[in-house]
């Protein structure tokens, strides 16, 4: 469960989050490597950063903004049973909006975002600031090692803080799949 005060360190926050895109446009880059995301509660700010480092151009392929249960069904092929049993935020959702951008994209590496910016929203089970993060990968064919992961969050703050702290959990669970796939190697 990660902690944050969103008073005590933007511009520290603001120096990972250019190290973690940088990284990942470093990594995607040298294997020659794509990416695209799939977003719920972050609006497009996961992308935004991933674009905001130059030459993203080379491996960005596309994101997905996916607010409504519909537009997750239809833009992503999260199933409608997910969606029903266990909610838009979760684990499960997560993944599966992780691999339908994946694979509608075609891209060797999808990351998704979905949880409770609030202030509102949240219950007791599903409190206001629990995000999940989705990540996939799509291995060479036949090697049998593609994945699709996630890793479950509780961020405090306002929305604002929510949402940036949901994106910065993005890049660095991003980052650190694809270190892990680049050290198998």
């Amino acid at each position: 469960m990660s902690e944050y005060d969103a008073g005590d360190a933007d511009a520290a926050d603001d120096a990972n989050d250019a190290a973690d895109a940088e990284s990942i446009r470093e990594l995607l880059t040298e294997r020659d490597e794509t990416l695209a995301v799939a977003e719920s509660l972050t609006g497009g700010l996961v992308g935004s950063r991933v674009t905001d480092v130059p030459g993203a151009s080379t491996y960005f392929d596309r994101g997905f903004v996916t607010y409504a249960y519909d537009a997750k069904r239809e833009l992503l092929g999260v199933s409608r049973e997910s969606l029903d049993s266990e909610g838009a935020v979760s684990a499960v959702v997560a993944e599966e909006m992780a691999a339908g951008a994946r694979d509608r994209a075609g891209t060797t590496w999808a990351v998704s975002t979905t949880g409770i910016a609030g202030p509102g929203g949240g219950t007791e089970m599903k409190p206001v600031g629990l995000v999940y993060v989705g990540v996939a990968y799509a291995a060479p064919w036949g090697t049998e090692n593609s994945f699709v992961r996630s890793e479950r969050f509780r961020f405090d703050g306002d929305r604002a803080a929510v949402k940036r702290q949901s994106a910065d959990a993005a890049l660095d669970v991003l980052a650190r799949g694809i270190r892990e796939v680049g050290s198998e190697r």
